[in-house]
């Protein structure tokens, strides 16, 4: 028995492969983005020919446990030096195509020129979020994901200055903290995630815990008085 509600545009999340795969087509609408992240399902383009569009859901699914976050000890001591200043929802496009130009650099290719469309429209629709990193007035890092109930899908991140993305990190997780989510989505397990906590679970318990997050009546609400003042 599904989870979740029935999606409009998708099959149950249930019903993907252990790889993940959901389907293939459909629209990068804000629409399709929303109904696709309330039922576990995210589009992960595998080029730059992003036509039609993969939407996925894998098992196990990685999360970054709110309450079991780690930071390391050099990185506690670089957020509190002040070296850098902390922002949100204040360049989201130049953060996610900061994010693209890291990708590309590194041989990846899934943040499409389309896929950054879609996300500045749905920033705009108030369900997509930065958090940006400064130094001495330049963006420095940043990171971007999409914020729906007490859930948070955690997308990319970048940097130009050592440490800026983990900074952002930081903050981000402690916002969302405040804020009452429940859970922090990042897909899949790398080492480096891995450090700060994640975790990976089977994709029937992420759709469990995505169920009781969107129930949660919080939302991003705005950044902590003071950090914006900051910049620069």
């Amino acid at each position: 028995m599904p989870i979740l509600p029935p999606s409009r545009f998708f099959p149950p999340a249930e019903e993907a492969g252990p790889e993940g795969l959901v389907g293939l087509g459909g629209e990068l609408s804000p629409e399709w983005l929303i109904d696709a992240y309330t039922h576990g399902i995210f589009p992960w383009p595998m080029g730059e020919h992003d036509e039609p569009v993969p939407w996925w859901s894998p098992d196990p699914r990685a999360i970054l446990p709110l309450d079991a976050f780690h930071v390391p000890r050099r990185l506690r001591r670089t957020v509190r030096s002040g070296r850098f200043a902390v922002t949100a929802d204040r360049c989201f496009e130049r953060v996610i195509r900061g994010c693209a130009r890291t990708h590309r650099a590194g041989g990846g290719t899934w943040i499409t020129p389309r896929l950054v469309r879609a996300y500045c429209r749905l920033h705009a629709s108030g369900v997509a979020h930065s958090v940006e990193v400064w130094r001495e007035g330049r963006l420095a890092g940043g990171v971007y994901g999409v914020a729906l109930g007490g859930f948070f899908a955690g997308e990319s991140m970048f940097h130009t200055e050592r440490d800026a993305s983990k900074v952002a990190l930081v903050h981000l997780v402690e916002h969302l903290r405040r804020r009452g989510y429940l859970l922090f989505d990042i897909q899949q397990w790398t080492a480096h995630s891995g450090r700060f906590g994640a975790v990976e679970i089977s994709r029937r318990d992420y759709l469990r815990r995505l169920a009781e997050a969107l129930r949660r009546p919080v939302d991003f609400g705005e950044w902590p008085p003071g950090e914006a003042a900051r910049q620069g």
